[in-house]
């Protein structure tokens, strides 16, 4: 929800921290603040972007070779000055950033109070760096010590870095329930909530363990658990390149991550699928044949575009495989009481890897008994971890804090993890199999073409960008790129969008409908075509305004819809993926054209890491 970076070495810690807070941004963006230590520790802080922070440390030389910095997300607290991060101890003498919630804040502070503690926010964070002060200044303890002592006393999730000007040439680290990964430099070292503000220095990467303490000095590192059991890290090979996190000439990264979408499904198949053999090699989850060859259930959680994509999942698993699946949010899968055992699969879908609801989610699902895999983006999370296998989407990183090519490859993962199970279990001919993944082997080229139709979406976001409300309309598996629609144009252009079943529009939202209401139909020449028709005469009969994603060999809809927009003829396996190009750029031109941010909306962070 936040991000942190630390660094110890040899270089100017302020340009690292600056470079590596610009990197993280979109992360949260509500406030950024600095530590760094030269005579005592130096401070600055300042809500709005990195740029305002930049402004504000201006002025000042510095020398320092050890700092931390944060860029916020607020959760407890409004986004001002006073409430970003770092916090202090009261001394002055501690500084801590951090990335989660501490849930027993309140019973903490109220103790803290008693014993004539002050504070000067509204944050768990301070609560907790005067937790970490109190036991050091009361115990004696060491840094490290301190900061275990404080951290098993709450409860909650954290990304931690903290300073201490009297032990001026060392940091401390500790996580649960929040990323933090380690760069190991040449005599320097690199903290951060991911890898991106790391790559440019070093490809050698350690990810902590959840309840992880590490201490970081320019010698070198330590790491011991909140038991002070050492841990032995184990360095992992980073595979980022540093082009990839920039906007390569494009105004956002939102408008470059919609055209790396052919280049991103291709990684997300490769070695995978076999279209001249006729099938598909998962090898992440090879080991777990025998059992998928016998499952009759499958659960999906997930959140936001990661659970459409599991919605998608339903419709192609189901008609393939012919396994029963069920979607489940993860924030309301964790607190029910949910019916499986060892003869499920649980699948957890997730961008970032460390998304806290999924998490919590496939814990639960462990506790049942099940199997549960991972599908998600970043090497080495929570996620990756914490299931029994799975497979990686390898879309790269993704800067938007919308998401568009990690929806897509999850979609094309997902696909391909269908005619997997239809091929374990022998539900498709090995012809038709074959037919399908020869197709499912061009949609790079597919995307390709459909990116063509820029220039019309632009023409049609211009003519519609003042409405104030607008649904979106699909039919079986695009049902959910209709609710994925949706999402996105309500995430960054503040306009208010509903996404339902084309089915479902008599059922209430036609109500809506006037000369005011953009409605956007996938109206592609599959299944169900011709009640979608009659949808569209249905809207077209209350004056609404129809925007279709239509085939293009589409000879009916053009003639009723006020906006076509075309995509390649494709088996229908495909329209998910195919149809949310346009809906992604029509999306985009609307917010830009009303002025919006669209790579940092408001209220929005990428990664949800607390609850």
């Amino acid at each position: 929800m936040c991000g942190i970076v630390g660094y110890i070495g040899f270089r100017d810690a302020f340009s690292v921290l600056i470079k590596g807070l610009h990197r993280l941004e979109y992360r949260g963006y509500d406030s950024a603040g600095i530590a760094v230590i030269e005579d005592g520790i130096v401070g600055f802080k300042k809500s709005g972007k990195v740029s305002d922070l930049e402004k504000v440390c201006e002025q000042h030389i510095f020398r320092s070779r050890i700092g931390i910095g944060h860029t916020r997300w607020a959760t407890h607290g409004a986004p001002i000055d006073c409430n970003s991060h770092p916090h202090y101890s009261e001394n002055g003498k501690l500084a801590i950033v951090h990335n989660g919630i501490i849930e027993n804040y309140h019973s903490i502070k109220e103790a803290l109070l008693l014993k004539g503690h002050t504070f000067s926010s509204d944050t768990d964070t301070e609560v907790l760096i005067h937790l970490i002060d109190e036991i050091k200044t009361k115990t004696n303890l060491d840094l490290q010590d301190a900061v275990r002592a404080a951290l098993r006393k709450v409860v909650g999730a954290y990304a931690i870095l903290v300073l201490d000007e009297d032990n001026p040439g060392r940091l401390i680290a500790a996580r649960k329930g929040s990323p933090l990964v380690i760069g190991v430099g040449n005599n320097e070292y690199f903290v951060a909530s991911d890898a991106t503000p790391i790559a440019e220095y070093t490809r050698n990467i350690i990810y902590l363990n959840d309840n992880d303490v590490a201490c970081v000095n320019y010698d070198g590192l330590s790491i011991v658990n909140l038991n002070n059991i050492v841990q032995v890290p184990f360095i992992h090979e980073l595979e980022l390149q540093i082009d990839i996190l920039e906007k390569g000439g494009y105004p956002h990264f939102m408008l470059k991550e919609i055209f790396e979408q052919p280049r991103s499904i291709r990684d997300c198949m490769r070695g995978r699928l076999y279209p001249d053999e006729g099938r598909i090699a998962l090898g992440g989850i090879k080991i777990y044949e025998d059992f998928l060859k016998k499952v009759n259930r499958i659960i999906i959680v997930s959140c936001g575009s990661s659970w459409h994509a599991g919605l998608v999942g339903e419709y192609l698993i189901e008609k393939y495989a012919r396994v029963s699946v069920e979607v489940e949010y993860a924030s309301e899968f964790r607190y029910r009481h949910p019916v499986i055992d060892q003869h499920d699969l649980v699948i957890a879908i997730s961008q970032s890897g460390e998304t806290a609801d999924t998490l919590a989610a496939i814990e639960l699902a462990k506790k049942c008994g099940a199997t549960v895999f991972g599908i998600c983006n970043v090497v080495g999370s929570s996620i990756a971890r914490n299931t029994d296998a799975g497979i990686y989407t390898h879309a790269g990183p993704e800067i938007g804090v919308a998401s568009t090519k990690a929806f897509t490859a999850q979609v094309t993962i997902i696909t391909m993890f269908a005619f997997y199970m239809a091929q374990l279990k022998q539900t498709i001919s090995k012809n038709h199999l074959k037919e399908h993944l020869a197709e499912l082997n061009l949609l790079p080229e597919l995307v390709e073409l459909c990116l063509h139709c820029d220039d019309k979406v632009k023409k049609i976001a211009e003519k519609i960008k003042s409405s104030n409300n607008c649904i979106f309309l699909g039919r079986g598996s695009a049902f959910p790129v209709a609710l994925e629609g949706a999402l996105k144009l309500k995430e960054i252009s503040y306009i208010h969008a509903e996404g339902y079943p084309a089915a479902e529009m008599k059922h209430g939202p036609i109500a809506l409908i006037d000369e005011d209401m953009p409605v956007v139909f996938i109206a592609t020449n599959h299944s169900s075509y011709e009640k979608v028709i009659s949808n569209i005469q249905e809207v077209k009969a209350r004056k609404g305004v129809v925007i279709a994603i239509v085939s293009e060999s589409d000879t009916q809809v053009n003639k009723i819809a006020d906006y076509i927009i075309e995509i390649p003829e494709i088996s229908e396996f495909l329209v998910p993926t195919l149809a949310s190009i346009p809906l992604q750029l029509l999306a985009y031109h609307i917010a830009v054209s009303r002025g919006c941010n669209v790579d940092q909306p408001r209220n929005l962070a990428k990664s949800v890491t607390v609850e």
